[in-house]
């Protein structure tokens, strides 16, 4: 299954948030994204959607420059030689953005899951057809926003639902976790991500509030790098730690997380860890040491679709995680993702088994390279 040609589009959407949403650091003008199409011998093709960051078209041009001599040539099949291989040729010289090699990576595996005639989640490993899903807030106003929206998310169904908090002051912060869980009663399930806004000290008076209000884990609340003051507060916290979904080079970045037990569980996803390959050796090693391997949302609903493959071959993740309000990114997608009263369930078709919404990328693109 020799590749002939990877293409690429630049892509921006007209979905747009206030900035803090972001917390400060995105952009009003919508989201940008790439769209790569890998097309093989005998007119076989996959595609997908890759994170962009803040320019499509910067990112687009760098992926163009060093993935498309990389892979066309090679054999779709190949693809462990292929992840190896990119390694080596990414530390000589190219030193890509994380996020690039990930779709390319998953287009690899579609194409040798239909060409298997099986589903992806079934091709990757075949765990389990059905997952719970959590929603994942934005930042929001005040506490009474995020009670507001946990009362809504627990209405319409979903099993668990996730605070990202504005990180203004510790005080705030935990302002809004009483309040959420005094919205939601004391058996629904929440969890935290202050995304690395904490010192040491508050995190664990963070973390101890957390665990009297009986939130499932506390993620990502120092960076990810910090691997001394990490272990430090999975040292001293009940409540389970979570972190690595941003460092790069998986899975040997988070070896020494595992190994040393600096945070209680990881993350991945198939956009930001090296693709399926990538996020499939993280979650294996953990599982070697008895530790989960929580899957991180990938934003754009095509990419979420290829997590959610994932998630179904593996044991060691415990829920689907998908941004709130699901609407400005149900995108991308012929039909929406397959999940029904918090459920999200994965069908028999091969492949991913939902097309992309070529009419939509058409309209969204902005250059094609």
């Amino acid at each position: 299954m020799r590749i002939e040609a990877l293409d690429i589009r630049c892509c921006r959407s007209d979905a747009a948030f206030g900035r803090d949403a972001w917390r400060k650091g995105g952009s009003d003008a919508g989201l940008e994204f790439l769209v790569f199409t890998l097309l093989c011998e005998g007119g076989l093709s996959a595609s997908m959607f890759g994170f962009a960051g803040r320019s499509a078209i910067g990112a687009g041009h760098m992926a163009a420059a060093s993935l498309r001599p990389f892979f066309v040539g090679r054999n779709a099949l190949d693809r462990e030689a292929l992840w190896h291989d990119w390694r080596v040729a990414d530390r000589w010289w190219h030193h890509l953005p994380f996020y690039l090699y990930g779709p390319v990576d998953t287009c690899l595996w579609i194409l040798g899951a239909e060409a298997a005639g099986q589903p992806l989640w079934r091709y990757i490993g075949g765990a389990r057809q059905e997952l719970p899903v959590y929603a994942s807030s934005m930042v929001l106003a005040d506490a009474d926003a995020y009670a507001v929206e946990a009362r809504a998310v627990h209405a319409a169904g979903l099993k668990a639902y996730k605070i990202h908090p504005p990180g203004r002051s510790l005080a705030e912060d935990i302002e809004i976790h009483e309040a959420v869980r005094d919205a939601v009663g004391p058996d629904f399930a929440l969890m935290s991500d202050p995304v690395a806004c904490h010192t040491l000290e508050e995190a664990v008076r963070f973390g101890r509030v957390l665990e009297r209000l009986g939130y499932l884990w506390l993620e990502e609340p120092l960076p990810d790098e910090n691997f001394s003051a990490l272990r430090e507060l999975t040292r001293v916290l009940d409540i389970p730690v979570v972190g690595t979904e941003v460092l790069t080079k998986h899975p040997y970045s988070v070896a020494e997380c595992i190994r040393d037990r600096v945070v209680d569980a990881v993350r991945a996803d198939v956009s930001w860890s090296g693709g399926i390959t990538g996020a499939l050796k993280t979650a294996r090693l953990a599982e070697a040491f008895h530790m989960n391997c929580e899957l991180h949302t990938t934003i754009f609903h095509p990419l979420e679709l290829a997590n959610l493959h994932l998630a179904g071959a593996v044991r060691n993740n415990s829920y689907f995680e998908l941004l709130w309000p699901t609407e400005p990114f149900s995108f991308g997608l012929e039909t929406p993702l397959p999940v029904t009263d918090g459920i999200a369930r994965l069908g028999e078709a091969p492949g991913l088994g939902i097309g992309l919404d070529w009419d939509m990328i058409d309209a969204c693109t902005i250059e094609e390279l």
